[in-house]
């Protein structure tokens, strides 16, 4: 009986052992794998996070478009600016823009005017009835 008492404290010994190595391995385990979840999460908000690189580059992408358009705006303003001023110093001006927008002549000249290049794309009233026949 005491035989039997001492392998059953000595199992019971090992028994503990097993159990205290296998939840400090299963510990090691669940920290590696919580660690790497928090790496792979960590990636996955850089990249597609609220100010991610995807966002970034979105915005990055914008800005140089703006940053053109700005250009071209500025360009457009200047030459405004300088017909402007022209058209209130320069006589000539004057007299050139009237001749295009209001086609003034004078005296002796004939103006051959082209059609609208937009009046030309339209198709005529009557295409409409032509193609339903």
């Amino acid at each position: 009986m005491q035989n039997q008492q001492t392998n059953e404290s000595f199992d019971l010994q090992q028994m503990s052992d097993y159990v205290c190595n296998m939840f400090y391995r299963a510990r090691t385990k669940l920290a590696t794998g919580a660690v790497g979840l928090l790496v792979l999460w960590l990636g996955f908000h850089v990249i597609f996070g609220a100010n991610g690189m995807v966002v970034y580059q979105h915005k990055r992408a914008e800005y140089q478009k703006l940053q053109v358009e700005e250009k071209q705006l500025e360009e457009e303003n200047q030459r405004l600016t300088k017909q402007v001023d022209e058209l209130r110093n320069d006589p000539k001006a004057i007299e050139r823009e009237a001749r295009e927008q209001l086609h003034y002549t004078k005296p002796g000249e004939k103006v051959y005017l082209l059609p609208d290049q937009r009046q030309a794309d339209k198709p005529a009233a009557n295409a409409a009835a032509e193609l339903k026949r």
